[in-house]
């Protein structure tokens, strides 16, 4: 019996985690994977010093592949 609990538990559990698709635009998260990175990397969250580090050498890349591109154009 303790068994059959258990199992109808998860069951209900597994159900209820699925992920509706809304065709609202406004129900769906309007942050951009950059905006969620920063927001993680400025919290106190385990791994969150990795999370700005890394945000901080795509930065970095970025400005230096401008500063080739702008180079390359003169």
């Amino acid at each position: 019996m303790r068994r059959l609990s258990l199992l109808l538990l998860c069951a209900g559990i597994a159900a209820c985690t699925g992920a509706e698709e809304s065709s609202d635009p406004a129900a769906r998260d309007t942050l951009t994977r950059r905006q969620r990175d920063s927001i993680v990397g400025a919290s106190g969250l385990p791994g969150a010093r990795g999370v700005q580090r890394a945000l901080e050498v795509s930065d970095s890349a970025t400005a230096r592949n401008a500063t080739m591109d702008s180079l390359l154009r003169r």
